[in-house]
């Protein structure tokens, strides 16, 4: 059995009473914003249960059908990893680049730099993600995901003007459940 309340705020219905009798109430179901509640007086139908699993034990290691680690991804070329210099900004945990992301912000050959004839270079490309992605960490604080936005001058093109671009910072497990950070833009998952 399950002790609802007194009578003077719920029936056996769920309704208000309107007694003013404070005696404990008993019932079998109640009615709360259209959720129904089953005690231990009525039992569920035989079989209702039948072939579900714990939250626990959701998936089964036969149910796997392939697995990807990070570590795969970042020896596939998938992930950059950047946690040296992500490091020396601050963070205290490895962070990783997608590909799209390194294309965009980072990458930086001698051939773009003769035609495009400006001084930059993949390691000040590179500190001015990271350091912008710790500061936005900073302001985040505690969320998992979070934009922030980084000036870079464009690799393709003629224009040596800096622009926006928009990248993301999840925080979430690696291989072995330890916190990683991956930038990625936002269109990635």
């Amino acid at each position: 059995m399950v002790q609802i309340g007194t009578a003077t705020e719920l029936t056996k219905d769920g309704g208000n009473t309107g007694s003013q009798d404070q005696s404990p109430h008993i019932a079998s179901t109640i009615r709360l914003k259209n959720l129904r509640i089953r005690s231990a007086e009525k039992p569920a139908p035989k079989g209702f249960f039948e072939g579900w699993k714990p939250m626990n034990k959701l998936f089964e290691a036969s149910d796997l059908i392939h697995a990807y680690s990070r570590a795969q991804a970042v020896a596939d070329g998938v992930l950059v990893d950047v946690t040296a210099t992500a490091c020396e900004a601050g963070f205290t945990v490895p962070v990783a680049m997608t590909r799209a992301a390194w294309a965009d912000c980072v990458e930086w050959t001698e051939e773009t730099d003769r035609r495009k004839a400006t001084s930059q270079d993949e390691a000040g490309r590179l500190w001015d993600v990271v350091w912008m992605a710790h500061r936005a960490a900073r302001r985040a604080a505690g969320a998992g995901c979070c934009a922030f936005e980084v000036l870079r001058v464009p690799r393709e093109g003629r224009g040596i003007r800096p622009r926006s671009a928009v990248l993301t910072m999840r925080i979430g497990a690696g291989d072995a459940g330890e916190p990683v950070i991956t930038i990625s833009q936002p269109n990635e998952d």
